[in-house]
């Protein structure tokens, strides 16, 4: 039996696919079942369909405790495998709905023509500013990331330019707040989890959260169809809205799943554990 045949018997084993769970399958496949007009909010980030090696030493990481298995497209493959799932992303978002697509720059023009091949709307073409890349000798150091928001009806798609901070609302230098936090470049830090168990890439929480809280109520449905390490499920669960996603890498979907079922942000590495004790993003007081 074929692997993708696999994935067809799991999706008919489940029937229905329910909210506030995740499936080891195939998401092309995984989101057929979902019917149309059911997801409020896409957060995702796809493979980028390049030579990445989840266990080399970025950051100097230490390899045992980055999970192995990370799936590649190959680069002939990127624009075809991009149309197949942005079509079914369009298929299933309400029209009050819409999507956060992050990416490098090597694939970008796959993703902006998929966008306009199937007349997704293009809100804002968002930039994302970490702290630091790698180190380079011959070009200069990408630390950036680009993220296209993007909806299916602009009338209509769901945002809250209040959510985070008031009108009037300034810092101690007297310059607003709001209209810093609105502005297209995103300085948010990576997370680096020194000690605990990780996948090779993850958005940081601040990231989504501000996604979330911009583009989403309590309740909605936030669908990623490539889940990794779960970020956008375990963040979108704390914040109290519902989610549903995918990830084919098995290794993956279960660290994602022990993180959800655990309500535990970061998983400490064996090693450590009877050292360290569960570390969760935000206390209950500190939930929206």
């Amino acid at each position: 039996m074929t692997e993708l045949s696999n994935i067809v018997d799991k999706v008919e084993e489940t029937e229905k696919l329910e909210f506030n769970k995740i499936y080891n399958m195939d998401c092309i496949v995984g989101m057929k079942h979902i019917p149309d007009n059911t997801i409020d909010l896409v957060i995702t980030d796809p493979p980028f369909a390049i030579d990445f090696k989840a266990k080399r030493n970025n950051y100097h990481r230490t390899h045992s405790r980055v999970l192995e298995g990370y799936n590649e497209i190959p680069k002939e493959e990127y624009y075809g495998f991009t149309i197949k799932w942005m079509k079914e992303v369009y298929r299933v978002l309400k029209d009050s709905g819409s999507m956060y697509v992050f990416s490098g720059w090597n694939n970008l023009k796959d993703i902006l023509t998929a966008i306009d091949e199937l007349r997704f709307i293009t809100v804002n073409h968002i930039i994302w500013k970490y702290q630091f890349g790698l180190v380079t000798k011959r070009r200069f150091v990408t630390s950036h990331y680009h993220c296209l928001y993007v909806c299916k009806n602009d009338k209509k798609r769901k945002f809250f330019p209040y959510a985070r901070y008031g009108k009037e609302e300034d810092d101690a230098e007297g310059k607003s707040l709001h209209y810093k936090d609105k502005e297209d470049v995103w300085i948010i830090k990576r997370e680096y989890w020194t000690g605990d168990q990780k996948t090779p890439t993850k958005l940081p929480a601040e990231l989504i959260k501000k996604i979330l809280q911009y583009s989403s109520e309590k309740g909605d449905v936030v669908l990623d169809p490539f889940l990794g390490s779960g970020q956008v499920a375990v963040v979108s669960k704390l914040l109290n809205r519902q989610y549903i996603g995918f990830e084919i890498v098995k290794e993956y979907y279960e660290f994602a799943n022990k993180r959800l079922e655990g309500n535990i942000y970061r998983i400490k590495d064996e090693e450590e554990i009877k050292k360290h004790q569960r570390l969760t993003l935000f206390d209950k007081k500190g939930r929206k």
